[in-house]
């Protein structure tokens, strides 16, 4: 078994502060947006999809729009990143079962968001992000790659996702699916659209995904 955890709402805490950067951040370059806003429009997009997207509707964003943002965000996660709850401890059961982080953040940004929480020595060397691949979430491409590259069968692969767009990408890919509702930026209420999405389990308890696991 190979467990590929996404990032961002899975492994650290950081969707309220990315969105709020991020809606702040576009409201100065003429596209007004609020934190929630945001995250029901962009969650689980990379930034170039999410200035394509912007860019669509009409507004114009400066050629150094993703530098800036990144800046502001390494910032802002520097001072208030924390790891989701229980994950610390959840990584320490399942040290001995094979895993591997692929978001679709950066690398720049995967690494300094799991060293900042201290999850880093998980996964160094195992990081993979939607920059290594043609097609991001929802297109299968990025778990066919960390798969390809754990040398796992796909069909051996079980994600943990928060987006829709992760939990439909995993499908694709033919792999099992477990939605995390888990981070600040879930509730309860979105259990229903994940499993709509095609997750096999909603969990919003990370501590357990290890005896999920067992009977996956």
């Amino acid at each position: 078994m190979l467990i590929i955890f996404d990032c961002d709402g899975v492994l650290v805490d950081s969707e309220i502060i990315a969105n709020r950067v991020l809606a702040a951040h576009l409201s100065r370059f003429g596209y007004p947006v609020t934190a929630a806003e945001s995250r029901a429009q962009f969650l689980g997009r990379t930034i170039p999809g999410v200035i394509k997207m912007v860019q669509d509707a009409g507004v114009e964003l400066p050629e150094d729009f993703e530098a800036t943002l990144r800046a502001r965000d390494v910032e802002a996660f520097k001072n208030d990143l924390k790891p989701v709850p229980g994950i610390a401890e959840t990584l320490i059961h399942l040290q001995d079962i094979e895993k591997c982080v692929a978001s679709s953040g950066s690398p720049d940004k995967i690494r300094s968001n799991l060293q900042t929480t201290g999850l880093i020595q998980h996964f160094d060397g195992r990081m993979f992000s939607a920059v290594d691949v043609d097609k991001p979430k929802p297109a299968p491409d990025l778990f066919f790659l960390a798969a390809a590259r754990m040398n796992v069968a796909p069909s051996a692969c079980v994600v943990i996702e928060d987006t829709a767009l992760g939990i439909e990408a995993a499908k694709r890919a033919g792999m099992r699916a477990i939605a995390y509702i888990g981070a600040s930026h879930r509730s309860p209420a979105d259990a229903g659209p994940l499993r709509k999405a095609g997750a096999d389990i909603v969990i919003d308890d990370m501590t357990q995904l290890p005896s999920v696991l067992k009977s996956a």
